[in-house]
Parts: C-alpha cells; sequence; structure tokens
C-alpha cells in the first residue's frame, strides 16, 4: 500500500463466527498466494499483546492494494473494513495510533497562556486522544506501534514547534490539568451525594461562591446530585472544574442542555479566567456562536471518524469557521466537505401562508402549589412550515410541546386530540433491548427503501448503527436515532425537542438539512424547539418566543415573523448578532462593543438590515 493510505479494522465489528471471511478469500494479494489478509492468531506471537481475538483479521498495510482495490471492503458483510487514502498534502508521522488496522491521530492542538483555544470538528476524530496526549494520560507512539518511542524522541520529535514547550513543562511535571467532562449526565454514575459537597471538594481558587452564584445554581446546591437536571448538572461540571487551581483547562462542549443566557455567561467565565488569571484553555464546542465569541483560535478537527483524525495548524477563529462552513481548508489545500454549508442572505423569510394544521386555544398549566405556572396565548402552525421555538430554560417550552403532544392535559384549553403527532422527546431514554435497525423498522413501512434511505438514514447517518443494540449506543447516535424515528412516521406535526443536543457541527448540519429537506419535500409541518441559533436561523420560517422568569412563570404570545421574534427574544437577553459578510452566518456581537451598542439603539437585535 502506498505511504499515505492506511487499513482500519473495527473489531466491534468484525464478527468471523458469523462469515465465511471473503475479505481473506477474495482479497487479490491473498490469492497470489501473499499473507495481506489472515487473521490475527497467525499475525502476533503467543506472547505478544494485541487487541481483538485469535479469529478477527488484521491487514498488512505494506502489501494491500489501497482504496483503488476495496474488495474486502464491499465483500465484509459487517462493514468492519476501511482502506483510507490519506490525504496528500499529510507528510507527517501519526502523534499516536492505537494499535495496527487501528485509529491513527496525526497533529496537536497548541494551548497558549492567558488564551482560548478551540477545537472545531467532529465526534470520534481524536479530541480526546489530544487531549489525554496534553493531560500526560497518554504517551504518543508517533505511529511506531509495538515499539514506543522514549520521550526525548518525542520531544525532539516537536522541537521548533508551538507546542515544544507545553510538552517539556508537562514532563518536568510543572502543567496541572482540569478537565470538564463531555456527558455530564453521567456524573451522577461516579458520585453519589449532595452537589455542595462535590463541588467544596474542588474549591482551589476560593472562588467557588462567586462561581456558583454567577452560573446560577445556588438553588441546587443543597440537592442531592441525581436530583439534577441536565442543565443544572452542566453548570455544577462547569464550576467545579474552573474552581480548580490549574495551568491548563480542558472544557469539552459547554453548552448542551443550557440556553443562549447561560451558554453567554459560561463563555464569560471561561474568558475571564483565560485573560484575567492568564491560564491555557482548551474548549471543545459544536456551537458555532459561542465558539466565535469565546476563542481567540481555532484548531479544525478534520478526517474519517474512527478511522484517522487532523488536528490543523492554529487559524484565526472567523477565519477557520469560515473555512470549515464552504468545506475547504486553505492553507492545508485540504477540501473536507463536498459541499459549503449556505445561510441565508436575509434570514426572515415570507411568513407562511399555508393552511392551518394546528390551532390551540389560550392554555394554561401549573405545578405544584403556583411553584410553576405557564399560560400560552391562542395561536396556530400551518402547512407546510417549520416553527422555531426559543426561550430560556425552565420557562415551559418543554411543557407546551407536551400538552401538543397529548402528553400532558392543560387546566385550562384544550388541543386538538384528533392530531398526529411524532414527538420526539428533550431526554431520550431508551432501555428496550433491541436493535436498531429492528426498531425503525418497527415505525415505517418504508424502512429500508431507497426513498427512506436517502431522505432519513443518509443524512442522519443511521447506517453505521444499524446493528447495534440501542442501550449500547452514545448520546450522539442515540439522538440522531430519535430524530429518525420521528421523521418516519406518518404524523400531521413532527415536534422535535432540542434535536441539536450531543451532535458535533457536522451532525447537526445534517440534522437541519434532513428536517428541513423533509418538510419542504413532504409538505410537512414541524416545530423545533432547539438553543442553537444556528438551527434555529437555517430551519425555522417562524418564531414562538417564551419569556417569563424561569422556574417561576412562562409566557408565550402568538407566532410571529423569524426578526420580529428574534429582536423580542435577544433583546430580552441583551445580545446582539451580526451577520458575517462573507457567508452570512450569525456571529454574536460582542458584549459593550460599538456595533453592539449601535444595534441595540436601533432596536436591531437579530441582524443590522
Amino acid at each position: 500500500m502506498a505511504d499515505d493510505s492506511i487499513a482500519v479494522v473495527d473489531l466491534d465489528r468484525c464478527q468471523p463466527d458469523r462469515c465465511s471471511y471473503e475479505c481473506v478469500n477474495f482479497c487479490p494479494p491473498n490469492r497470489t498466494g501473499k499473507e495481506c489478509i489472515i487473521t490475527r492468531d497467525e499475525r502476533f506471537e503467543e506472547d505478544e499483546p494485541y487487541t481483538g481475538t485469535d479469529d478477527q483479521v488484521w491487514i498488512s498495510e505494506e502489501i494491500c492494494l489501497g482504496e483503488s482495490c476495496g474488495i474486502c471492503v464491499e465483500k465484509c458483510p459487517f462493514d468492519a473494513i476501511e482502506i483510507i487514502n490519506l490525504p496528500q498534502e499529510l507528510d507527517d508521522d501519526p502523534v499516536h495510533r492505537y494499535g495496527e488496522n487501528a485509529f491513527a491521530l496525526y497533529g496537536l492542538p497548541a494551548p497558549q497562556e492567558g488564551r482560548v483555544t478551540g477545537i472545531l470538528g467532529p465526534n470520534g476524530i481524536g479530541k480526546t486522544t489530544a487531549v489525554r496526549i496534553l493531560a500526560d494520560e497518554l504517551a504518543p507512539n508517533l505511529g511506531q506501534v509495538g515499539d514506543e518511542p522514549d520521550w526525548d524522541e518525542i520531544l525532539d520529535t516537536y522541537r521548533g514547534t508551538e507546542i515544544q514547550d507545553y510538552l517539556e513543562a508537562m514532563r518536568e511535571g510543572d502543567v496541572t490539568v482540569a478537565r470538564k467532562p463531555q456527558y455530564v449526565d453521567q456524573i451522577p454514575d461516579q458520585f453519589d451525594g449532595p452537589t455542595r459537597q462535590l463541588l467544596e471538594q474542588t474549591d482551589e481558587r476560593g472562588e467557588l461562591d462567586e462561581l456558583v452564584d454567577r452560573l446560577g445554581i445556588a438553588p441546587v446546591v443543597d440537592q442531592h446530585i441525581d436530583t439534577l437536571s441536565g442543565g443544572e448538572l452542566q453548570r455544577v461540571a462547569l464550576a467545579a472544574t474552573l474552581a480548580r487551581d490549574a495551568d491548563f483547562y480542558f472544557l469539552d462542549e459547554i453548552t448542551p442542555y443550557l440556553d443562549i443566557g447561560q451558554r453567554m455567561t459560561a463563555a464569560r467565565l471561561v474568558r475571564e479566567l483565560a485573560e484575567e488569571e492568564d491560564r491555557s484553555m482548551l474548549v471543545v464546542e459544536h456551537d458555532l456562536a459561542i465558539l466565535d465569541l469565546l476563542a481567540d483560535a481555532i484548531h479544525v478537527a478534520y478526517g474519517q471518524p474512527g478511522a484517522f483524525g487532523v488536528i490543523t495548524d492554529p487559524k484565526s477563529v472567523k477565519g477557520g469557521i469560515n473555512e470549515y462552513l464552504s468545506g475547504y481548508l486553505d492553507n492545508e489545500n485540504m477540501r473536507i466537505r463536498q459541499t459549503d454549508i449556505e445561510f441565508e442572505e436575509h434570514a426572515p423569510r415570507q411568513t407562511a401562508a399555508g393552511d392551518v394544521v394546528v390551532e390551540y386555544p389560550d392554555l394554561t398549566k401549573s405545578y405544584g402549589d403556583g411553584e410553576f405556572s405557564l399560560d400560552i396565548e391562542a395561536g396556530d402552525i400551518r402547512e407546510s412550515e417549520v416553527l422555531g421555538v426559543v426561550g430560556p430554560n425552565g420557562i415551559g417550552k418543554s411543557t407546551f410541546a407536551k400538552m401538543l403532544a397529548g402528553r400532558l392535559d392543560p387546566d385550562e384549553g384544550s388541543v386538538d386530540a384528533q392530531l398526529d403527532i411524532a414527538y420526539k422527546p428533550q431526554y431520550i431514554e431508551i432501555d428496550q433491548p433491541m436493535r436498531v435497525d429492528a426498531f425503525l423498522a418497527s415505525i415505517t413501512d418504508d424502512f429500508g427503501s431507497s426513498y427512506w434511505n436517502t431522505e432519513i438514514a443518509q443524512p442522519l447517518q443511521i447506517d453505521a448503527v444499524m446493528e447495534q443494540q440501542l442501550t449500547d449506543l452514545s448520546g450522539g447516535e442515540r439522538q440522531r436515532v430519535a430524530i429518525a424515528a420521528c421523521l418516519s412516521e406518518d404524523a400531521d406535526l413532527y415536534l422535535l425537542d432540542e434535536p441539536s443536543a450531543h451532535l458535533d457541527v457536522e451532525q447537526r448540519v445534517l440534522a437541519t438539512s434532513a428536517i428541513r429537506r423533509y418538510a419542504e419535500n413532504h409538505d410537512a409541518t414541524a416545530m423545533v424547539i432547539d438553543h442553537d441559533i444556528y438551527m434555529i436561523d437555517l430551519l425555522a420560517d417562524r418564531l414562538l418566543v417564551f419569556d417569563g422568569e424561569p422556574a417561576e412563570h412562562g409566557h408565550a404570545a402568538p407566532p410571529t415573523g423569524m426578526r420580529e421574534g428574534m429582536n423580542e427574544f435577544l433583546s430580552n437577553l441583551e445580545i446582539t448578532f451580526r451577520r458575517d459578510e462573507r457567508t452570512s452566518r450569525p456571529r454574536i456581537n460582542k458584549p459593550g462593543s460599538q456595533l453592539d451598542r449601535e444595534q441595540k439603539n436601533e432596536g436591531e437585535y437579530y441582524y443590522a438590515p
């Protein structure tokens, strides 16, 4: 195989007890007597450690003919093999490879004191591997599997690069690390006790009280950790991480479950710690508007998830995000996506004038002894439109969705019970032992058809998880399956609550396109609740805005046009957006900047026309 190609065998998918070794039998080099694809017990010595089982296959990258052949890829019944041509511009050896025929990472991000460095790229591309190396949890093997280099060789490899000083300081024990985990909903599985106890264990800088106050978690610090919502857990995790006294902070997704106001607060806290305390911050974030505001520089990560990942040299924030959206990296001369991501030049669309699908009267709902009350003004949802729903957490958006879906009865008013609604809830709980393909096949007769594959499975990248159990899916995989299940139903209204949660940027774009295209191609009506302004901007025809006092009372006026609705929503938060002159993507103005002040004076919070 050429030096710029790799072979990857997914050991979770390779099932030799259920196949006839088609990859071995049909491999052209094998048929000429060469040992290109063999079993692992044939490849490794008896006392030699290796991953996988004896009967799983190993591929010789030296003998393999490369991607131009690809017969083993086509013949494997479980899609366990990938033969990949690496970018021609990729001259360096890997930073780390997990084994022969395993994932390889190229490039490392470079943390800098007093600055926030962002990483933008899909899940499964090596971001966590990079952080483990920077946290001194994993020694990079420079791709030398089985013959790992010592640290002198590693440091010599990076001599003269931006990351040299950091790696040397790390090896000398001069770098301490604080990490915020990606999946905060797993915190109760790792800590059992009061929230205050968890937070007080981390208060190394004496700033915990201020963090608790600014993040708005004072009401929950005396609660048991397993009683907290996703948004509360996210803010607790952020407070616990920023309270530590570290040189290097790694924050893996700070926005999931948070509304835009809470996201702004989180971004300000991270920036202040970097600037005022001269700390190094490395942030992985999929909310592009927040990443744009937060970071001083970004690394773009690209490649093929699960196979190889490349982390570029640092780029300017604006340039890096725009290159990512265009699908072409200028300095690397690399196309990472076949199509660019486009935003409408003028977000406000013509108000949908179709027939009314849902008409609801004034609705009210209260919980407990007046602890929370919600009032909804009468409105309608129209045929062939996507209605975006925005507002703070704890304001009643999901309650309204449940009332429309018939899962919750209002105290006053009623919703047409004859309406067929496909509903994707905010929190996806899957506990049934069923394969993904069987689950989706039970929902629609179109499962597996060319139409269903084109419109739903391919855009949502469902094919890769079809044979997995529902209970084994990651957060992002579970989200995509739930969206697919919702769109697969035959319904009058498709109601999706926070479809962007746990999805990386690429997956959010694909999910957004799938929802929008499905609505347009089928004259379908959808209502989407989300905190990602990019998703709402790309999806919505009209907007339903919730306001009030979170956890006390919520209110929603009738649906309105995008400009009017976004101006109302953003003015409540005192946040202004502008549009990038090149891509037309929404960008948050720096609070207090000249443009921020000008737009507020003009009452144009969404963007200046």
